[in-house]
């Protein structure tokens, strides 16, 4: 049975608002009728992602103030917020510089899982995972709306809705400080991987020590040295050494695609059937997660918003509109020799996204099949 993705394409090709992309979203709200799935009175979570110190490429605030103002006008009390990435602190100061915050969206911005990144609930998942800690702000509100641009990932190949609920909607931290019981947990479920590293590669230029989420890096007696009790197995060091000096080693490659799959089921349970609706930004599709201190050039040319109540159908979508575009010159596509007709994502970036769309398909989350409507 086929869902439907509403559409609300980027090219503006006449001089009037109505043709821009922000009246384009207030017609795809208009479409899934906020009203009936926001009751008067109810918090509504949106959730997006906050960027980093030098990623700018996240969804604007002037889109996320214009769903705010749409959950107020039919009685919601919407609150944006994201999970603690790097110190809570900082987050937020790194929401305020990227734009983020109560002026300019219109409501309060949060971190979900509390100021240190500890504030959650257990809740059970799949096989894979077992259990994961849901961001408290998000497990009590009784609505949401997932905002999520969508781009590469260093790890999921592609970064959108799954992605941004399976590790942003976990927390970051775990009162017990073992990371094995927070988003960290996701990396390496069963725990078979570990970081490699050559010593005779490396330049010590300290990409590695810089881009390490946990800290888990450091220089000693001339050289570096990885605590593994502190690693995630995220791959951010490998995929910043310049050198090939370090390497993820993997015993189970699907492992993580199941494990996303699996995060975005369980933050899903947390709410009742047809409360949450999914808006996709296919919009500056670079190649790295807004979480890198970095933003690369996009890899294909801006597509538009798409937006449903079915997570995998919007995905597909999405996924689809990506690997459908022409790579754009300059790019990480252009280097890599992509060409028009391949998959765009999963060739510039060797990891294939489609595996936790198809996990997430499979394991009953929602329908690949979908229709594309335009508005």
């Amino acid at each position: 049975m086929s869902s439907k993705v509403y559409f609300a394409p980027a090219r503006a090709t006449r001089w009037d608002y109505s043709a821009s992309q922000v009246a384009g979203l207030e017609r795809l709200i208009e479409k899934l009728d906020f009203g009936s799935v926001i009751a008067k009175g109810e918090h509504v979570a949106i959730k997006t992602h906050f960027g980093s110190p030098g990623a700018h490429r996240v969804v604007r605030p002037r889109f996320l103030r214009v769903l705010a103002n749409a959950a107020k006008a039919v009685g919601g009390k919407p609150f944006v917020c994201d999970t603690v990435r790097i110190e809570g602190w900082d987050y937020l100061e790194v929401a305020n510089q990227n734009g983020v915050n109560p002026q300019s969206v219109g409501c309060p911005v949060i971190l979900a899982d509390g100021l240190f990144g500890c504030d959650s609930i257990e809740v059970q998942a799949g096989p894979v995972l077992g259990s994961v800690q849901v961001a408290s702000a998000i497990h009590d509100a009784p609505a949401m709306i997932v905002v999520s641009h969508c781009k590469g990932h260093i790890g999921a190949g592609y970064g959108g809705a799954i992605k941004n609920l399976a590790m942003g909607g976990v927390a970051g931290r775990h009162r017990s400080g073992d990371w094995k019981r927070a988003r960290g947990h996701l990396h390496a479920a069963s725990g078979e991987s570990s970081v490699v590293r050559d010593p005779e590669l490396c330049t010590l230029c300290l990409q590695c020590l810089h881009v390490c989420p946990t800290e888990a890096i450091s220089e000693a007696n001339g050289g570096l040295v990885v605590d593994d009790e502190k690693c995630w197995r995220c791959g951010r060091c490998e995929r910043v050494c310049p050198e090939g000096a370090i390497q993820l080693e993997k015993r189970g490659e699907d492992e993580f695609q199941m494990a996303l799959a699996e995060a975005t089921q369980a933050v899903l349970t947390t709410f009742e059937p047809g409360k949450v609706l999914y808006f996709n930004f296919v919009l500056e599709v670079q190649p790295e997660c807004d979480c890198m201190p970095m933003a690369d050039t996009p890899l294909v040319q801006d597509q538009g918003i798409l937006a449903a109540t079915d997570i995998v159908a919007v995905e597909q979508a999405a996924l689809d509109l990506i690997n459908n575009g022409i790579p754009l010159p300059e790019s990480l596509a252009e280097d890599r020799g992509v060409k028009a007709g391949q998959r765009i994502l999963a060739e510039s970036l060797g990891v294939d996204g489609q595996l936790h769309v198809d996990a997430a398909a499979q394991i009953g989350i929602g329908s690949q099949e979908y229709q594309v409507i335009r508005v």
